[in-house]
């Protein structure tokens, strides 16, 4: 391993490559982008033969500036993200694979079943947890602060080092903080500057915005899921802007100042968090959807799949994702209720009558504790019990 955020490693490697094919591989190559010549060496001893898996680079920003090859062919772009739900360990062995829902000879023809005794308010603590492992293993009140550090230092020195200099840092931390309000719903990005800069005359201009977005993106806080436009008669009434989430949901709840106490109400005066349940049980709603969407983005990773969201542009009909893999989809709604109702599944129906058999199955992840089939073939599994 060479970590080249640190200096004694930085200047042994961008003195002497060399040594990087004389360590034993797998190498790792931590914040690579510090020495961009690391890339094209790299890609030159791939040329030479490198067997495949021999180099590990790591970075913490995207920077696209770099005057360097794409890679193409050589090396694959991988995104990291924070631990998904089977990876936290939240279950022994989760009962259902998103692998095996694909493979499945026909459509929704895979046995569902399982049993967890996860529930509402572990859900909760885990939007607050964080699945960044360095904060997640800390005390609850450390990780806030952690978060809360995180996100200063975004604005006081990761901006500065590519090369963006944010004049009122508090603009700034208003337009994040009305970004994650408009988690997991497809607003637009005036709708969101607007929220942010509410009763102000000089709002920053969109112009400005869109540099932080792609800074925020280099930065892997953002994490987009793009709409889907996969073609047919219909492709014209789907909407096409992105659908907003951020790496984390726990960066979320931080700059919404939202803790467990208020989620869960435990330590929390009486009748407080019945109060804020009532009044934004929409937000719940909301990070629980983008706890989700952080492990189904890694799943779909994991099968080679693409993960997306549907909705048609009058918005009669909605899905939370599709997850696509070649010809198969899979349709998957959110809901934190443990009962499913037929209510609740009729945008899949709807969706299962469009697409025949190249729906491969249709899926309502939950905060229940039994994984079942319902008569219709909708499989309702708690969130905890599905892998990749």
């Amino acid at each position: 391993m060479f970590q080249l955020d640190r200096d004694l490693d930085r200047a042994k490697v961008a003195n002497n490559p060399e040594m990087l094919s004389d360590a034993a591989p797998p190498v790792l190559v931590d914040e690579w982008q510090k020495v961009p010549a690391v890339w094209e060496f790299i890609r030159r001893k791939v040329d030479a033969g490198a067997p495949a898996g021999s180099y590990l680079l790591t970075g913490s920003i995207a920077n696209s500036d770099l005057d360097i090859h794409s890679g193409a062919g050589r090396i694959l772009r991988l995104r990291m993200r924070p631990l998904s739900l089977a990876e936290r360990g939240l279950t022994a062995t989760p009962a259902v694979s998103l692998k095996a829902l694909f493979d499945a000879p026909k459509p929704f023809s895979l046995p569902v079943r399982g049993e967890t005794a996860v529930a509402y308010p572990d859900y909760m603590s885990e939007i607050v947890a964080s699945g960044l492992p360095g904060i997640r293993a800390l005390p609850e009140g450390r990780r806030r602060q952690m978060l809360d550090s995180f996100l200063d230092n975004l604005l006081s020195h990761e901006f500065r080092q590519q090369g963006i200099r944010v004049r009122q840092p508090q603009t700034m931390l208003r337009w994040l903080r009305a970004y994650a309000s408009a988690v997991a719903t497809d607003a637009g990005y005036t709708e969101i500057l607007d929220a942010s800069t509410a009763g102000e005359r000089d709002k920053p201009a969109l112009r400005t915005t869109a540099a932080y977005r792609e800074a925020l993106g280099n930065l892997w806080l953002l994490d987009e899921v793009p709409a889907w436009v996969a073609g047919g008669d219909y492709h014209s009434r789907l909407k096409q802007t992105p659908r907003h989430y951020l790496a984390d949901p726990a960066l979320a709840a931080a700059l919404l100042d939202i803790d467990m106490d208020m989620l869960v109400g435990t330590g929390a005066p009486e009748g407080v968090a019945a109060t804020f349940a009532d009044k934004n049980g929409n937000i719940i709603g909301r990070l629980f959807e983008s706890l989700l969407q952080q492990s189904l983005a890694t799943y779909a990773l994991v099968n080679d799949a693409k993960l997306s969201y549907l909705r048609t542009r009058n918005g009669d009909h909605e899905i939370d994702f599709i997850i696509q893999r070649g010809r198969k989809i899979i349709a998957v709604e959110v809901k934190m209720s443990p009962v499913v109702t037929d209510a609740d599944v009729r945008h899949l129906a709807w969706l299962r009558t469009l697409l025949g058999g190249r729906l491969a199955d249709a899926l309502v992840l939950n905060a229940g504790n039994i994984a079942y089939r319902r008569p219709d073939g909708v499989a309702v599994i708690p969130a905890a019990l599905l892998a990749a």
